[in-house]
């Protein structure tokens, strides 16, 4: 991609700092087949005493780490529960049901602003012939949500919803140092509340790649198979895994700079109509419906000016903002974004 470019479609775009390339460089390494990775076994213990779990296992993907989890607390031919636009079914090309035999059934999208009672309601228990529900997933932040946040009650009287039905509650926590950030709320806070969880060090934080499982020593344990069946048994890996705690260490707090360019984003754009809703974390969500163009059409008279954005749907469209874009660069996207939206 050409430095040139304005690229907000997302925050995997990132390229590694020179600190990271340097933490990189000088890992010390071994075969992770084997357990015998020092800097992976100290990312994965750090990462699990991050959100007050027992252990973590470091995979090289979002995807590949929730599908992980998911086999772990989801039987095949049962039940998985989760929104319409939930990650786990709408970008993993049908992973829980190919590798997992995971039947899913979704509540109606409605991003971070979930109602545990409609939850409730959709529980099947054994028995009658239907497919018995066997755990919830959600999302924090929800990315086809604009980065919203579900506040911790919320996800604590979800907790309750899985207790009193005896189900496990996953998170697919991709982007949830940005809830910690915008909420204030402790990471082991949320780590009391979900059986398992997935995290990424790619979304926001830098790393080139990587995201880990979490959950208890026995599950964990499980994960290290299901990761080797599914390609994911990796060797040297530490290289990778340095630049993880690197971004562990450096990168988690300065994610309220990226919310306040969002902020920015947001309140430039706000007087056209697109704005779909309030800039929460480092997402902001465009919707077109009421506007000439398309979205489509606004990626590329973005583009032809110089700013990448990511089409989400005809109607629909994206701006991500991360490290790799300064202050003079968002001064930029709201130059080409206000010029096409009054054009």
């Amino acid at each position: 991609m050409a430095d040139s470019l304005i690229d907000l479609r997302s925050d995997t775009v990132t390229r590694p700092t020179p600190g990271m390339r340097e933490a990189m460089a000088t890992a010390e390494v071994g075969d992770d087949v084997y357990g015998e990775d020092p800097t992976v076994t100290a990312l994965e213990a750090e990462v699990a005493a991050l959100f007050g779990h027992e252990a973590a296992l470091f995979a090289p993907s979002g995807s590949m780490a929730n599908q992980i989890a998911l086999q772990l607390v989801v039987p095949p031919a049962n039940e998985l529960l989760c929104d319409a636009d939930a990650h786990v079914v709408t970008y993993e090309i049908g992973a829980a049901a190919a590798y997992g035999g995971i039947s899913s059934r979704t509540w109606p999208a409605v991003g971070a602003d979930i109602d545990p009672d409609v939850i409730a309601a959709m529980i099947r228990p054994d028995g009658y012939f239907a497919v018995p529900t066997r755990a919830i997933a959600v999302e924090q932040t929800h990315n086809r949500g604009g980065g919203g946040v579900i506040p911790l009650a919320t996800l604590r009287e979800l907790r309750r919803v899985a207790d009193d039905a005896q189900l496990a509650l996953h998170c697919d926590g991709a982007r949830i140092w940005h809830a910690h950030v915008a909420d204030g709320v402790p990471l082991t806070e949320y780590g009391q509340i979900f059986d398992t969880m997935s995290v990424c060090l790619s979304k926001g934080l830098g790393a080139p790649v990587g995201s880990l499982v979490v959950g208890s020593a026995e599950k964990i344990e499980r994960a290290r198979l299901i990761r080797k069946r599914m390609g994911g048994g990796m060797r040297q890996v530490g290289i990778l895994a340095a630049a993880g705690r690197y971004a562990l260490a450096h990168h988690v707090e300065r994610l309220a700079e990226d919310h306040a360019k969002a902020a920015r984003l947001a309140e430039a754009i706000a007087p056209f109509g697109v704005l779909a809703t309030t800039a929460r974390t480092n997402i902001v969500p465009l919707d077109l419906s009421k506007s000439p163009l398309d979205a489509h059409e606004l990626a590329a008279a973005a583009r032809e000016a110089g700013l990448l954005i990511s089409v989400l749907g005809p109607r629909t469209a994206r701006l991500v903002t991360h490290m790799d874009v300064d202050d003079a660069g968002i001064d930029r996207a709201i130059e080409v974004l206000t010029g096409v939206l009054r054009a």
